[in-house]
């Protein structure tokens, strides 16, 4: 099912389309019914808007419904380094709750729609259902993973290994959630994101995408990405492309 687009969020976490897609584990009727409980609301992030201030806790949780996000932290003179993209289904300000204060801030790249969480409920989430905890573990986990995997990629991978590792990572996952169309999707981060996240000066950065693309390997254009040999780039970026599994969602 194609998640295109911006929408609200649902009133009923059974109305949710998110989950009539491939992508996420089915949860039993008992969990969604307290999924839908302990939702406290819903909220659009226009883009560019902030969904976490850096240095502003806001106590609550957030599941990405619909749009694109980011994950950021930046240094005193303003330089910004990009920790991850956010998809639809990903959760948002779990890390708060184990830190002393905000760790980071998050952005929203598109109009973004999110179904609001209270952190003080988490508690109650892992007392009476255990199975959500975990879930929220594995998240936890697969966040890091990430997160060691973009180390790697800044601090070992060449520019044009690092960029050939973005686009395929973000291709496979916006494939998984159905928004690639045709050998195509809608591709919203401008090279300054990429440059932010892969830490590449910005002349750098345009340089190593045209290379990529004057040799045939993709097709960036209009706001949509096009892999148009994905083998190569699977090569370049020595990416091991596993099936992907079903992922929790609250």
């Amino acid at each position: 099912m194609p998640l295109s687009g911006t929408s609200a969020c649902p009133r009923r976490c059974a109305d949710c389309r998110l989950r009539a897609a491939h992508a996420f584990k089915p949860v039993s009727p008992q969990e969604l019914a307290f999924i839908e409980s302990f939702r406290s609301g819903s909220a659009l992030a226009p883009a560019g808007s902030a969904i976490i201030s850096e240095q502003n806790p806001n106590g609550k949780l957030f599941t990405l419904y619909a749009g694109w996000a980011f994950r950021y932290k930046t240094l005193s003179d303003g330089r910004r380094q990009i920790l991850n993209f956010l998809l639809p289904g990903d959760i948002i300000g779990l890390q708060q709750e184990f830190a002393d204060g905000p760790s980071h801030g998050v952005e929203a790249l598109t109009d973004a729609a999110l179904c609001v969480f209270p952190r003080d409920g988490l508690w109650e989430l892992f007392r009476r259902f255990p199975s959500l905890g975990y879930d929220l573990t594995w998240l936890a986990a697969r966040e890091e993973g990430m997160v060691d995997e973009n180390l790697l990629t800044t601090g070992r991978r060449n520019a044009t290994e690092r960029l050939a590792m973005l686009l395929i990572h973000l291709y496979r996952r916006a494939e998984r959630l159905g928004l690639v169309q045709d050998g195509s999707m809608a591709f919203p981060i401008n090279q300054q994101h990429i440059a932010d996240a892969l830490g590449l000066s910005l002349v750098h950065t345009n340089k190593t995408l045209r290379r990529l693309q004057q040799l045939g390997l993709h097709e960036l254009k209009g706001g949509q990405l096009s892999l148009l040999n994905p083998k190569a780039l699977h090569r370049i970026a020595d990416y091991y492309d596993l099936p992907m599994r079903k992922v929790p969602m609250l």
